[in-house]
């Protein structure tokens, strides 16, 4: 994927979250954002799928422009997948209505296109067997792989991760991580945000490391080994032994 972003400028009612940030990466397959909580790498994310809009700057994913008209961003939208921290699942339909309502409403497929994909991702995903479950019948788990069979399902250029783990127990978070995994191997882009560092060595070609609504350091997965800025050792060494137990 490619993504530039020049002297980018968000804030919430007067109070920046991003600061003037820059960045210019291209040819990478996975992008990992790290950093603590209200470091802004949350609120990139929403930028670069199009969810909100931003006060200054330039933003470019794929050479798409982000900062066009609002017909120019709905369909940047489209070509999207993005997984919510909340799953954000619609507890009054079960796991195919879920899915075909994405399918069928925004992107305008019949039934008799969707149902064999459906069926397909859900299999690959271990799912299948909860089809016809609601959203309160699943594990925390099984409805994250919901949302990521949901965001693959639209065949999206792009798949973006928003702390796909955060409210999961460890057995939950090994089935999760492992299903993003599934999505690294098979050549799909896609930016995580992920408090998750052992696993961000694993499958991130490139880091962004935030502080404080700032870009503090970036580059490949190598740098969370070597890191050059006293911020980013400083962020390692508070969690990386939470991490490895």
């Amino acid at each position: 994927m490619k993504l530039t972003i020049e002297k980018l400028l968000k804030q919430y009612n007067d109070k920046s979250v991003l600061n003037n940030i820059s960045v210019h990466i291209e040819q990478q397959q996975i992008i990992a954002f790290l950093g603590a909580s209200g470091s802004g790498k949350s609120t990139l994310l929403r930028l670069i799928a199009g969810l909100e809009t931003f006060q200054g700057g330039t933003l470019s994913v794929n050479d798409h422009r982000l900062d066009e008209n609002d017909a120019h961003i709905v369909e940047h939208r489209k070509r999207i997948g993005f997984v919510f921290q909340d799953h954000n699942l619609f507890n009054h339909l079960t796991v195919m209505d879920n899915l075909l309502l994405v399918l069928e409403k925004v992107h305008n497929w019949s039934k008799v296109e969707a149902i064999p994909l459906i069926h397909s991702l859900l299999r690959d995903f271990d799912l299948y067997e909860h089809k016809d479950k609601y959203p309160h019948q699943l594990s925390g788990g099984q409805s994250q792989r919901v949302s990521i069979v949901r965001a693959l399902s639209i065949k999206p250029e792009l798949i973006l991760l928003d702390e796909p783990t955060s409210s999961l127990d460890p057995i939950l978070t090994y089935d999760v991580l492992s299903a993003v995994k599934k999505l690294a191997e098979e050549e799909i882009d896609f930016v995580i945000v992920t408090h998750e560092i052992g696993f961000a060595k694993s499958v991130a070609d490139y880091i962004i490391f935030m502080d404080d609504g700032d870009i503090i350091e970036h580059g490949p997965n190598s740098i969370l080994d070597n890191p050059k800025s006293d911020k980013l050792k400083n962020f390692l060494e508070k969690v990386l032994p939470f991490n490895q137990n």
